[in-house]
């Protein structure tokens, strides 16, 4: 006797034909709140080179739903709003989340995201992790760290790392600068 045919969930049932995850995103997707989303996403096309994909707005002009793409990364966007749980940087008064990117010039994106208003956090330079990295702030509260992995000596991560662990030892690490009203 042949077996039995295992029958479909209800579930799988309904995604016939439709992708769980749309084209080009992650598993894992930044979902960004702001005052003034408009202006967020001309920051990020200045500041990253983003590219702008989708935007929903409400009746208003609000940005209910925006979509841009930074480098082969998805990220989505809304205006906080009155009655909605999660706020904005500006309304918490800190951001607690840093958005990581690597580039292949993190040099040049540097200077871009500095030109188009980001304030420095972290200096740029080279770190005990084998990176090119620093942190920088944006005009909406966001924290960005920016980086470029690079090649150095064994040496040269153990003498970057002993004065990474002295400066934290004697409570150096850097704190943010106050976050801007975007």
């Amino acid at each position: 006797m042949a077996p039995k045919p295992k029958k479909k969930s209800a579930a799988r049932k309904k995604t016939t034909g439709v992708k769980p995850i749309p084209a080009g995103f992650s598993t894992v997707t930044p979902y960004l709140v702001l005052n003034n989303a408009s202006d967020a996403i001309e920051f990020y096309k200045k500041a990253f080179g983003a590219k702008e994909l989708s935007v929903n707005r409400t009746p208003d002009g609000k940005i209910m739903n925006a979509e841009i793409k930074i480098g082969d990364s998805m990220v989505l966007l809304s205006d906080e709003f009155p009655s909605a749980r999660t706020k904005s940087p500006v309304s918490l008064g800190t951001s607690t989340v840093t958005m990581h990117i690597y580039s292949k010039d993190v040099d040049k994106l540097w200077a871009q995201a500095l030109a188009a208003g980001a304030m420095v956090v972290m200096p740029l330079d080279k770190q005990f992790w084998g990176e090119r990295y620093g942190q920088i702030v944006d005009p909406f509260g966001h924290h960005w760290s920016l980086s470029q992995r690079i090649k150095m000596s064994p040496q040269e991560m153990e003498e970057k790392q002993k004065a990474a662990m002295a400066m934290f030892g004697q409570g150096e690490h850097s704190e943010s600068p106050p976050i801007g009203v975007g």
